[in-house]
């Protein structure tokens, strides 16, 4: 079977921005004058390794012989008895470190390296963006500093260690919510005082341009593998439903870039229901971007809320804004109870224990599966984008507190 092109001009739907960052009213580069240079350096030292071939080569041979890749996709043969849908994960999962964000660590090392920067600074949330960049330190003997929540270092106390082990230092970050979004703030302010020999290496696909396009750029090696690993094993097809989480949305975007302009597959992020910048968010800057954001009349930016310390953000990266308003691609949200429950299933049916992230994704499967939105027969690919180990001390303290 061969698929339709969703456009017939030769453009892309996730293509490169240009100069000015923007994905239609999205995107730019909104932030105090002394990193504009910064940002700038970034941007062209990006343009120039991308089109690198070997650059892109190194990439490539380190992600296979480092980060595991290509990633398997596993079909869940029980899972889709169960759910009347045929369903299908790509197994980020099984990335070094545990999840999909080794791919962007190791292409932002070794462009720090092309930079000549001999240290990396990040922000995490759940904790796996500061393991991979760490990790990403550890093997390009370059120092590290990860800024991390006070709140989410207590539920992600073992993520902690394991940077520590890898040789980073972590800051907990005790202003505002003391969650991912004051992170951000910290790892911000500090590399404007510490650019002349530092990267910072941003975990997601927000913040200032080059950001959003970069990381996609360096997550995009999820969808191109998927999209032909999925076709080999269907005579050719296309899923009909891509499925992600979406917190800043780099595991989205990963996996979208390779479907997006493909007529015969719908992209669906799913949120928290606690947050869900894109179902009830403002247009608004925040993090060097313009995207849509969760804030009051005031424009006062609210406290997301979630299980899961990965998807504890109000906003989102500014290319699913785009995406959404030019309905390419449809968000979702999933409850706290809904993703408990979906972490649990994948469990016993599969034999694989997801993250609290990527069992959102699960979740809005498992609750649409049968309705006008889902259909019976359907075949679905989720982006499994990393492992639930971390989060399994977490869960058993919610389901059985007594224990």
């Amino acid at each position: 079977m061969t698929t339709t092109p969703l456009r017939t001009d030769g453009t892309r739907f996730m293509g490169d921005p240009g100069e000015s960052g923007r994905f239609g009213d999205f995107g730019g580069r909104f932030v105090p004058e002394a990193l504009v240079p910064a940002c700038l350096e970034l941007e062209a030292a990006f343009r120039d390794a991308w089109a690198d071939p070997a650059f892109r080569s190194e990439l490539d041979d380190l992600l296979h012989r480092f980060g595991g890749r290509p990633t398997p996709i596993t079909e869940c043969r029980r899972l889709s008895a169960e759910t009347g849908l045929r369903i299908f994960l790509k197994r980020e999962d099984l990335a070094h470190t545990g999840s999909h964000k080794i791919n962007n660590v190791v292409g932002q090392g070794l462009l720090a390296r092309r930079m000549g920067k001999t240290r990396l600074i990040a922000e995490t949330g759940a904790g796996q963006h500061g393991v991979a960049t760490a990790t990403a330190a550890a093997l390009f003997g370059m120092e590290c500093v990860v800024y991390m929540g006070e709140v989410d270092t207590q539920r992600q106390a073992l993520n902690v260690f394991r940077m520590e082990l890898l040789g980073a230092e972590v800051r907990p970050v005790m202003s505002g919510s003391r969650t991912l979004k004051d992170a951000v703030n910290d790892a911000m302010r500090a590399w404007v005082a510490e650019v002349e020999d530092t990267h910072y290496c941003l975990g997601s696909v927000m913040g200032p341009h080059p950001y959003p396009w970069m990381v996609r750029e360096f997550q995009s090696v999820i969808g191109k593998e998927a999209r032909e690993q999925f076709r080999g094993l269907m005579d050719g097809s296309d899923p009909d439903l891509v499925v992600a989480c979406a917190g800043g949305g780099s595991n989205a975007a990963g996996i979208f870039a390779g479907f997006a302009d493909q007529a015969d597959s719908r992209l669906i992020g799913v949120e928290a229901a606690g947050g869900a910048a894109v179902s009830n968010g403002i247009p608004g800057v925040l993090h060097g971007m313009r995207s849509a954001l969760i804030q009051d009349e005031a424009g006062q930016i609210q406290e997301a809320e979630s299980i899961s310390a990965g998807l504890d953000y109000p906003g989102i990266g500014p290319e699913h804004a785009y995406l959404s308003s030019v309905g390419r691609a449809e968000y979702r949200s999933a409850t706290d109870d809904e993703v408990l429950d979906a972490f649990q299933l994948l469990a016993r049916t599969e034999g694989i224990i997801p993250a609290l992230e990527s069992a959102h994704a699960l979740a809005w499967v498992v609750k649409a599966a049968g309705t006008e939105d889902l259909p019976t027969g359907s075949t679905v690919l989720i982006n499994l984008s990393g492992r639930g180990d971390k989060d399994v001390a977490q869960v058993r303290d919610v389901l059985r507190p007594d224990a």
